[in-house]
């Protein structure tokens, strides 16, 4: 589980074919891994991933087929989004994120506002029913509240310092990010069908 904030921007390094999937190597920048140990996970563009191999500059995560299938930005050469996993007692200043992917959406514009930006995002179909103006939305692993929704698209707003502490500093209409919905969206839909079976 995490909140959303991210921690450091890394950057990857290196993808080479392992399994049905990639292999891949991240240069961790300013995240500690003091005491990362094998088998920790670490969300990556809000993937999250487990640690296969580590040392001082960096780790080493396997991505599956299926994984590769649902997401978008982990590609060699990047920059990434990285946060290490909530422990108990961690604050949650974001909201609370899985790190399970669940859709690729575009950037469909990019207004500068003197520093912050303005940016609309156009969700895959599918998703566009659980965004909800005022509601939470994890955007390449970055925790946003949504401004509004038009349709398959929503708004959300980047203030400077998220510019400067994410891999949001470059970007551009046409971007392809990784979605995550606030889980609390799922549940409240599987509820509503389950009620609808029992009747």
């Amino acid at each position: 589980m995490f909140s959303g904030i991210v921690a450091a921007v890394g950057r990857i390094s290196s993808s080479k074919p392992h399994g049905d999937g990639v292999r891949i190597r991240i240069e961790s920048g300013d995240l500690s891994l003091d005491d990362v140990k094998v088998g920790d996970s670490i969300a990556v563009q809000g993937i999250c991933l487990t640690v296969v191999e580590f040392d001082g500059k960096g780790f080493e995560v396997d991505v599956s087929r299926a994984t590769l299938d649902v997401t978008n930005g982990i590609a060699g050469g990047r920059e990434v989004n990285l946060e290490r996993s909530l422990r108990l007692g961690d604050r949650v200043d974001g909201h609370l994120v899985s790190g399970h992917v669940d859709g690729v959406g575009t950037v469909a514009e990019v207004e500068e506002l003197g520093g912050s930006a303005r940016v609309v995002i156009e969700a895959p179909l599918a998703l566009s029913r659980y965004v909800a103006a005022k509601g939470s939305i994890a955007v390449d692993g970055v925790s946003l509240t949504v401004n509004a929704v038009n349709g398959a698209k929503f708004e959300v707003n980047l203030i400077p310092h998220t510019r400067a502490v994410t891999s949001f500093r470059t970007l551009a209409r046409g971007a392809r990010v990784n979605l995550e919905i606030d889980m609390l969206a799922r549940y409240v839909e599987r509820a509503l069908h389950t009620e609808k079976l029992a009747k």
